[in-house]
């Protein structure tokens, strides 16, 4: 029996080599033995959406806000059942996309503050790996908060910054390895119980550190979350935590014989 799956929107570009990431751990998360086994999406690989680093934390740059709470309704409009965004970053943006639409968007900074208290429990301190814009706009301060986790952030966002760049302009490098395995083991002699990869961009670097056994990525929390609800798992209700709305798509019929092929 083959079941409608529901359709995950991705706001995507930011950065493009990230958002391909992103589509490629959907592949792997699914055990699939023909193409409609998978789950199904619609991208907005937007690469001029207004720079989130700029904006932020540099002043003077575009608001990112309007571009995203467009793309999510373009996105609604060509038939997504719910909208997921792999940039972290980005999440500063959440309640203005969540607000353009009606259709639940799945928050990755709120499921990977469950994630990480999955991993520890109430009052361990989190290394964010990430953005420096994560920490001047407390992105995660609220969420940990409510699950009573401290994030540990590095004193390194120089170099935490020129790794993202070095990524955008050429991929992953010995070098972005190297100084991202530094900024991992500062936040581990701060005091950090687990290490959190919150920037897609180091997303195409994690499986390369030393410190596998404390860390979760981010993305793949999303992936996780993304691929419950268009299967209908039961999880997929807290998947859609403060979304716009959470209710998943029903499903259809039998629609053929079992392994009948797509």
């Amino acid at each position: 029996m083959t079941s409608r799956k529901a359709t995950i929107g991705v706001l995507g570009g930011m950065g493009p080599e990230a958002t391909i990431l992103f589509m490629q751990k959907m592949l792997d998360a699914v055990p699939a033995n023909d193409d409609c086994d998978h789950v199904p999406l619609i991208v907005h690989n937007n690469t001029q959406v207004p720079s989130r680093i700029r904006a932020l934390i540099e002043d003077g740059g575009e608001d990112p806000g309007p571009v995203l709470a467009a793309m999510a309704k373009d996105l609604e409009g060509a038939g997504a059942d719910a909208l997921a965004m792999p940039c972290n970053t980005a999440h500063h943006y959440a309640p203005v996309i969540a607000e353009a639409v009606s259709i639940p968007f799945l928050d990755m900074v709120r499921l990977a503050s469950g994630k990480a208290l999955e991993q520890t429990a109430p009052g361990a301190r989190i290394g964010v790996l990430g953005s420096p814009a994560l920490q001047a706009t407390r992105v995660f301060e609220g969420p940990f908060a409510q699950v009573g986790l401290t994030p540990i952030y590095g004193n390194d966002a120089d170099a935490r910054l020129d790794i993202i760049r070095s990524v955008k302009k050429r991929g992953v490098t010995p070098d972005a390895i190297g100084a991202l395995q530094v900024s991992a083991d500062r936040l581990v002699e701060r005091g950090a119980d687990v290490l959190m990869v919150c920037c897609t961009e180091f997303s195409l670097i994690a499986d390369r550190l030393r410190n596998k056994a404390m860390l979760f990525d981010t993305l793949q929390v999303l992936v996780d979350a993304c691929v419950a609800f268009s299967t209908g798992d039961p999880q997929s209700s807290e998947a859609a935590r403060g979304s716009s709305a959470a209710s998943v798509p029903p499903k259809s019929d039998h629609l053929g014989k079992e392994n009948l092929p797509c």
